[in-house]
């Protein structure tokens, strides 16, 4: 199955709230949501949706 995420499993993004940049640890399909969700490895606590983040330069 393909998915339609932007973002791949370690793959290095930038937080757009702190400008940090971070690597993706997994991602998740919130079905009620109609959207994904990402956790990073610098704090696998906290998750992030794809409109929080942005691609790394």
């Amino acid at each position: 199955m393909k998915h339609k995420n932007k973002f791949q499993d370690d793959e290095k993004v930038i937080l757009k709230a702190t400008g940090e940049m971070v690597t993706i640890n997994k991602f998740t399909y919130v079905a009620n949501m109609k959207r994904y969700s990402y956790t990073i490895k610098e704090r696998p606590q906290t998750f992030y949706f794809e409109e929080e983040i942005t691609p790394a330069k």
